[in-house]
């Protein structure tokens, strides 16, 4: 039987700010490289036959170092009335984010803050995307209404997060994400937290049944989830009703 672990906000940060320095390398090394995969999925889930007001406003939550508000900024590079911000509760994630979309020279800007209580007015944005975040929120229902509270009408809100498959192939995974992934990732980054955390809190998260009724509950419609990689991940997505006319 699982067991819920639950962390505050502060341990959050700190965790995350200590892991920064090997973030992006033990991403692709204990994915196998698929989680490039995954980001792209969740980049053509936001994009596709999506109405973009104009300038255009994305936001990337829980952006840790930039990976998913950069590859939009790829994709959208044409694209001059466009703003993307990258929000992250932990600095050390968002100063590696700034030095990588300046060597790039792709134009996010970042910004620290909590999920919970964005700096952000109403309708702010058009799209969301929160990839490998919501797990971490000390309340996933109130981030997903913050969420709503800072998308126009009609604005799309996109999350990756990991599953839990079945059969032979959830067995391989969860020995893998249980016993060789947190010794792994205790080796590269010289922390173990972070790393026994990952899975239990992955063990823990509510069923994709589950998340579509909170999706739902905080205002969503049209909310839907698509299992990635046999259900390693699951990548969800909802929809503000838009404005009658």
């Amino acid at each position: 039987m699982a067991v819920s672990v639950k962390i505050e906000r502060d341990d959050v940060r700190e965790m995350f700010s200590k892991i920064a320095p090997t973030y992006d390398l033990l991403n692709q090394l204990l994915s196998f490289g698929i989680d490039r995969f995954w980001r792209k999925m969740a980049i053509r889930s936001l994009l596709n036959r999506f109405s973009f007001g104009q300038p255009a406003r994305l936001l990337d939550l829980a952006t840790g170092t930039g990976d998913v508000a950069l590859a939009v900024r790829r994709r959208l590079l044409g694209s001059t009335d466009l703003r993307i911000v990258g929000v992250d509760l932990a600095f050390p994630m968002l100063v590696l984010g700034r030095r990588k979309a300046d060597r790039r020279g792709l134009g996010v800007d970042f910004l620290q803050a909590d999920a919970l209580s964005l700096p952000f007015c109403e309708g702010t944005f058009d799209g969301t995307v929160i990839a490998f975040g919501i797990r971490n929120l000390e309340d996933r229902l109130a981030g997903l209404r913050e969420v709503v509270r800072v998308l126009r009408p009609g604005g799309r809100l996109v999350v990756l997060e990991f599953g839990s498959p079945g059969g032979l192939f959830g067995w391989i995974y969860h020995f893998y994400f249980r016993w060789i992934l947190p010794v792994a990732g205790r080796l590269v980054s010289g922390h173990s937290t972070a790393y026994n955390y990952l899975p239990s809190t992955v063990s823990s998260f509510p069923s994709p049944a589950v998340m579509r009724g909170m999706f739902q509950e905080a205002g969503f419609a049209n909310v839907r989830n698509r299992p990635l990689t046999g259900g390693i991940v699951q990548l969800y997505v909802g929809e503000l009703p838009g404005i009658d006319l």
